[in-house]
């Protein structure tokens, strides 16, 4: 195992699954939990679904964490087994106490799925494939397509590389920054830092994603989240409209999927395995 992913791993049994006082894990500081955001979050998890053939014995969850969210239970809902493969044993203990009979948990990397070929009707990756080295990116697309059954799909979850509307958005951020006395924000580098905070994440760009994976297999790209956690939490509040104005963000988003899925901060990429 690489020295990267054994820090990711060990992120993840020590502190990033560990539970807080508020009965949340540690890792949900990177999601926005208020209330106003509530119904935005979880209509945009709900688009996992509409990437999965409904139904079938096999759901592959790669890098499935601790299946943290209620949202997340519904991708295996119409399946016999959900195969929840991660590097993080503590992961594997919590998504075993939330689902129990209805899993099997694998301790395995994301980049060599330990499986035969064509084991799974279904797959889902949630924010789990940026956890590795760039380089290695394509051998994880490339493993999940292997392992998945002709004629079925995989809703994979990642985020872009300094995406358009997280960059038109950062000079008001720095505005209101100024305005309202708080210094910048200071840009953390994971591989130079000594005791970096949080854990390894290295993600691409649309043209990365349709050159290196698009060029092997069928792949479409569509917005899960165009706003990240950074952008609700400084343009949604509840006394300024935030529900509303969420609402009008997804409308557009499934108005304008192409634009959102490669300019917003979260893609929904499908992979399409086509039936022999």
């Amino acid at each position: 195992m690489s020295d990267t992913k054994q820090k990711v791993r060990q992120f993840y049994d020590e502190i990033g699954w560990q539970q807080e006082a508020n009965g949340n894990y540690q890792n949900a500081r990177y999601e926005d939990l208020r209330p106003v955001s509530g119904e935005y979050i979880h209509r945009t998890r709900l688009r996992v679904n509409g990437g999965l053939i409904q139904n079938g014995q096999f759901l592959l969850d790669a890098g499935s964490g601790p299946v943290q969210y209620d949202d997340y239970l519904s991708y295996s809902r119409g399946y016999e087994k959900r195969v929840c493969l991660d590097i993080s044993i503590q992961a594997l203990r919590e998504a075993r106490e939330r689902i129990g009979a209805h899993g099997y948990f694998v301790v395995g990397d994301l980049a060599n799925l330990p499986f035969k070929a064509e084991s799974f009707d279904g797959e889902v990756s949630m924010h789990a494939i940026h956890h590795l080295a760039l380089e290695e990116h394509p051998r994880a697309y490339a493993e999940l397509y292997r392992v998945l059954r002709a004629g079925r799909t995989a809703a994979i979850v990642n985020g872009w590389h300094e995406p358009l509307l997280s960059r038109m958005a950062e000079p008001l951020i720095g505005l209101m920054r100024r305005l309202s006395g708080k210094s910048a924000k200071k840009k953390k580098n994971w591989l130079t830092e000594e005791d970096p905070e949080g854990t390894f994440v290295r993600k691409m760009t649309p043209e990365w994603l349709k050159r290196e994976i698009g060029s092997r297999m069928t792949i479409e790209i569509r917005p899960w989240r165009s706003m990240s956690t950074r952008l609700l939490r400084w343009f949604v509040h509840p006394r300024l409209g935030g529900k509303v104005f969420l609402r009008l963000v997804f409308w557009l988003e499934d108005t304008f999927p192409r634009f959102f899925g490669e300019n917003g901060q979260y893609p929904l990429i499908i992979i399409h395995k086509s039936a022999k």
